[in-house]
């Protein structure tokens, strides 16, 4: 909505064409203040095509884009003094010590003097680079490099923050902590976060926008996507008794899709089974009845959301993305 002060990154009908080729077309979506967003999608989907809109790089075909209520296109400046980017290939001066690279950027901001010694030195310790501040970038690891990018986008206050993979290509306990910073800087800042790593959407972003083929395919909560999709939950059932029997038993319910389970050691123990049910189909009744008529006990059965990752697959068929 249109003026609205709580909505702070906004597209309206966003298109961007090359030639005849489509990056994006027909794009809305909206995001209000303290949200976290994953914008996921296959290669080519066009998540950096909406990041570049965003963030001013770019103008659109068609549409407006919006950041905090200045339209990209027609107020650029006004809306890129309130965006912190960190693109995928972050661009640092390998030859500055993260000090030096850091004034740099703040004095094109128009930080100068005791407020931008501060601000450097507050966003060191956001990021967890105060150790480093005085060493050459150059000397830094891909982790920590990604670290200064990141610092740059925030170093001006930004109340909005565009990032492009900001995990890709670093080790998994640069990514572990990389996350937590991201969760942190949730709570001052709106972030828009674009992401091939299903687990990232999980456990950082409060909402998912799935892209393919230049268009949206999916917006909501992560878990709660599933339900608009498959019409029902998936099952979880506890069930004691012959394993391969059970399974096979289940597996032959009119409606069930598909059974999977991790077998125990003895019959005598009961097996937890995921069970997938086809679209618009209802076997809740189906199966206390299956178990009870062969002998079997059921100890519980429950709904059993979608996973993320079945979920996007669904959505984008051929898409293939990594998850780590």
């Amino acid at each position: 909505m249109v003026g609205d002060s709580n909505i702070l990154i906004e597209a309206i009908g966003l298109s961007k064409y090359y030639g005849r080729a489509v990056g994006i077309e027909d794009v809305s979506f909206s995001i209000v203040k303290g949200e976290i967003v994953g914008l996921l999608g296959p290669n080519g989907a066009g998540k950096t095509t909406i990041m570049r809109l965003l963030a001013g790089f770019l103008a659109p075909s068609e549409g407006t884009a919006r950041i905090v209520g200045h339209d990209t296109a027609e107020a650029s400046l006004e809306a890129r003094g309130r965006v912190g980017y960190l693109p995928e290939s972050v661009p640092l001066y390998a030859d500055m010590t993260v000090r030096q690279y850091l004034n740099y950027m703040g004095t094109l901001h128009g930080l100068t003097g005791a407020s931008l010694r501060s601000q450097v030195q507050e966003t060191v310790e956001t990021v967890q680079v105060g150790q480093f501040i005085d060493t050459l970038i150059t000397k830094l690891s891909k982790g920590y490099r990604q670290r200064v990018g990141l610092a740059q986008a925030i170093l001006h206050r930004p109340p909005v923050l565009i990032l492009d993979e900001p995990t890709a290509g670093i080790d998994p306990a640069q990514v572990i902590q990389t996350r937590q910073i991201i969760r942190r800087l949730g709570t001052d800042h709106t972030v828009l976060l674009s992401t091939h790593i299903l687990s990232e959407v999980s456990m950082v972003c409060d909402r998912v926008i799935i892209m393919n083929d230049g268009h949206v395919a999916a917006d909501g909560d992560p878990s709660e996507l599933a339900k608009g999709i498959e019409g029902t939950s998936n099952i979880q059932a506890q069930i004691r008794g012959p394993h391969e029997e059970i399974a096979q038993a289940l597996a032959s319910i009119p409606g069930v899709r598909r059974v999977s389970h991790e077998a125990t050691q003895t019959e005598a123990a009961a097996n937890i089974y995921s069970i997938e049910i086809e679209q618009g189909k209802d076997v809740s009744e189906e199966i206390p009845k299956m178990v009870v008529g062969n002998g079997w006990a059921l100890l519980s059965m429950q709904p059993d959301r979608l996973p993320l990752e079945r979920v996007f697959m669904h959505l984008t068929e051929d898409g293939a993305l990594a998850d780590s």
